[in-house]
């Protein structure tokens, strides 16, 4: 039992040991002073005096809050899961307390969500990688819809003609098909209680009109 005691600190010191190297790292490869950096996270909104970011590099701060992680992340142009898991430049992380080492890679990639883990619930990132990828789907086939058509317009002869009406009918459906898909996700994720992705102009149709309110009796007068 005290040897399991030992570990939880070690994983938390392990955590914060990544942490600070790669804040330090990146820090000194864009040219920067710890005040430099102290200054930028002023910036975003969320002081960190120079002190501390000298204390967290040096390992003598004691916690180190996930806001701060955050906020150092996007100071410093990059991501909090790669400064939290720098891989390249630690070779093997913990991701838990009483777990083995493991390479930093892979725990990244568990981190994100890119590599499932049985059992985890990745919540609705699936949906939303989805509607991603229709949405670039759609607006791909518009634009290749549109080619189609000034090709089809400009034609010199018959059979030209023909092709690029042929495709821009193919592109047109591809697009039907994607915006019928994006619809029904978008209807299955607000049944869910969730707020579908913003969509962008192109594809204002996607979502049916609101209903218009009854005109109240002021109105009608």
């Amino acid at each position: 039992m005290d040897d399991e005691e030992d570990d939880f600190p070690e994983w938390v010191d392990r955590v914060k040991t990544n942490v600070a190297g790669e804040v330090r790292r990146r820090r000194k490869e864009m040219g920067w002073s710890a005040q430099d950096l102290a200054d930028q996270c002023e910036q975003l909104g969320h002081p960190i005096p120079r002190n501390v970011i000298a204390n967290m590099e040096s390992g003598r701060r004691a916690s180190l809050p996930l806001v701060d992680v955050m906020v150092l992340a996007a100071a410093l142009e990059t991501y909090p899961a790669c400064l939290i898991f720098p891989v390249g430049y630690v070779e093997q992380t913990q991701e838990l307390p009483f777990q083995s080492l493991v390479p930093t890679w892979d725990a990244l990639r568990r981190f994100t969500g890119e590599q499932e883990v049985p059992g985890h619930d990745l919540g609705l990132v699936p949906d939303f990688e989805a509607h991603a990828s229709l949405v670039r789907t759609a607006l791909a086939s518009l634009e290749e819809e549109e080619q189609a058509r000034f090709t089809a317009r400009t034609a010199t002869g018959r059979a030209q003609q023909e092709e690029a009406e042929r495709k821009r009918s193919e592109y047109a459906d591809q697009a039907i098909s994607a915006k019928y898909r994006l619809r029904h996700l978008r209807r299955e994720l607000r049944e869910d209680g969730a707020t579908p992705p913003d969509l962008p102009p192109a594809l204002h149709d996607v979502d049916p009109p609101d209903s218009v309110p009854d005109a109240t009796s002021e109105e009608r007068l």
